[in-house]
């Protein structure tokens, strides 16, 4: 047997009100009448929601068998409710957004907005450490042709704060980072929205991450939050391997460097870094770098670095580095310190008088940036910056000259799908000195500078180069990329300035051992032709362990 479909049409007592019925909508076609007066119920609910407070259902008759009649005279519509409160119950702070100079304690809100508005609110307390009460309305009248009402809370409850933090899963997890990087601390307001945000930044953590959403414990007189954090291997290895034919000789030279980065062997968040490198030039670089992050259980970390340089047997130059620094937000750091150099001539002969002992100390101060993707294993960092500026005396032959030095690292990758990213980078430098010494010079060139060029062959008092890629992600374990370098840069020793540019190719392959890159770059100055005999491979390995 077939159902007969019922419908239902609700007229207002003029055309006007009709059209808001129409506008607010009700269902039509129903099975029974029982569905009938549910829509009719639900109608009155909405219109009661929009201000029709005293709308009256004056009739509703069936015409037919199948059809039924309703009229509703919508009356008065009120566009504000006024809201009563008592500040002994209410925090005030809460309310401030919605209250009018109309009276002490009292709100005005829009019926249209009445609903959101008390969800709106209800949030705001569960931020002020109030989760379990929520308000509502009470005794609502009509006065003086207002709606008043009073505004109630479920029940009474103190603002809950943290009272314990538990880290599951990995026990000697650093807790400074959850008090400085996180910004997690006991007695903080108990606000559910953002310890989310907030433990969730434990991801951007290299030595740690997150296994699970935090967990909340309430009893009567605390609450206890369980962070799940895991450890992560986050000490990396870096080889690399250059080779190309020497143009003097014809023989195949090669060059390379070691990078060792220990994090976190202690589970202090601590991180050691050691650097040789041999260049073909016949230079060696030798680089300890320590960061302790947080000591004395304060917000303040320490840098220590020093670095050996020594080119054939020209000169040594070591340089020492103690810098202080604070970790503004897991974003952004800032460092102050000083620096000493001292540099030594090897020579024999002093004939070259732009080679000579000298000694200098800066005041350094530095800004570090940097923004994560982490979804991306290939390419985790989407943005980077670094500034770095140092000023102080130079002395050599008894004679103090005051200089300053800016280096800079800027760098952002433009994610314009999975498969598909563009790379820049910038990176410069500046010595500004009224004289110059070959020994003080910035060096630059080879894999993480303009490549298609020697390890540290160039030198110059002022450089600046522009890396730029294109990437296409083939899968989840390999890209191939272009490479287009440009330099430019200055050297007043040698009255030098030049423009470089540099194209090649290259791909990135993730394997048992970890990730392997191979480039294959070709440089060469703005005058000069390209050659196949000056181009450039660069052969690198990084793991984890």
């Amino acid at each position: 047997m077939l159902c007969q479909n019922l419908i239902l049409n609700i007229y207002g007592k003029t055309n006007q009100e009709t059209q808001i019925i129409d506008t607010i909508g009700y269902q039509n076609t129903h099975t029974n009448f029982k569905s009938i007066l549910n829509s009719i119920d639900t109608l009155g609910i909405k219109l009661g929601k929009l201000g029709y407070l005293e709308h009256e259902i004056k009739s509703s008759k069936k015409l037919n068998d199948s059809t039924v009649e309703t009229l509703i005279n919508l009356n008065k519509k009120f566009n504000y409710i006024y809201i009563r409160y008592n500040l002994e119950t209410i925090n005030e702070d809460i309310l401030n957004p919605y209250t009018t100079n109309t009276g002490k304690h009292l709100l005005k809100i829009e019926f249209n907005d009445l609903e959101y508005t008390l969800q709106s609110l209800n949030a705001k307390l569960a931020e002020h450490g109030l989760p379990f009460t929520t308000l509502k309305l009470e005794d609502i009248k009509i006065e003086n042709d207002s709606v008043i009402a009073k505004l109630k809370t479920s029940q009474e409850e103190k603002a809950r704060h943290l009272d314990i933090i538990v880290i599951k899963g990995y026990e000697k997890f650093p807790k400074k980072f959850i008090k400085y990087y996180s910004k997690l601390k006991k007695d903080n307001l108990f606000n559910m929205t953002n310890i989310l945000k907030q433990t969730n930044q434990i991801n951007k953590l290299t030595f740690a991450n997150l296994i699970r959403d935090p967990e909340v414990l309430f009893t009567k007189d605390s609450t206890t939050l369980y962070i799940y954090v895991e450890k992560q291997k986050s000490n990396n290895f870096d080889g690399y391997i250059g080779f190309a034919t020497n143009e003097d000789t014809n023989k195949l030279e090669f060059s390379g460097y070691v990078d060792m980065l220990f994090r976190n062997n202690l589970n202090y968040g601590e991180t050691l870094k050691l650097l040789y490198r041999s260049d073909e030039s016949e230079q060696k670089t030798f680089n300890v770098n320590i960061d302790v992050p947080y000591i004395f259980n304060t917000p303040i970390g320490t840098d220590l670095e020093l670095n050996i340089f020594k080119k054939d047997s020209t000169f040594s130059t070591v340089d020492q580095s103690l810098k202080l620094y604070y970790q503004i937000n897991p974003a952004h750091k800032i460092f102050a310190g000083l620096s000493s150099t001292q540099s030594s001539n090897l020579l024999e002969t002093t004939t070259n008088s732009t080679i000579n002992d000298y000694k200098s100390t800066f005041y350094q101060f530095e800004y570090n940036f940097i923004n994560t993707a982490i979804e991306n294993t290939f390419f985790p960092t989407k943005s980077y910056a670094n500034i770095e500026t140092g000023f102080g005396p130079r002395t050599y032959e008894n004679t103090k000259e005051n200089q300053i030095l800016i280096n800079t690292e800027l760098y952002h990758t433009f994610y314009l799908n999975y498969n598909n990213s563009i790379f820049s980078r910038l990176t410069a430098g500046v010595l500004h000195s009224d004289s110059f010494l070959e020994n003080e010079l910035l060096y630059f060139g080879g894999i993480n500078s303009i490549r298609g060029f020697e390890e540290n062959s160039l030198t110059a008092n002022l450089y600046s180069v522009l890396n730029l890629e294109y990437r296409y992600q083939l899968n989840s374990t390999m890209y191939i990329n272009t490479i287009t370098d440009f330099s430019y840069f200055e050297n007043k020793i040698s009255l030098l300035k030049e423009k470089l540019i540099s194209f090649g190719v290259g791909f990135a392959l993730f394997t048992n051992a970890g990730l392997l890159k191979l480039i294959y770059a070709n440089g060469k100055t703005e005058k000069q032709p390209f050659s196949i005999d000056n181009a450039k491979i660069h052969l690198s390995l990084t793991t984890s362990f």
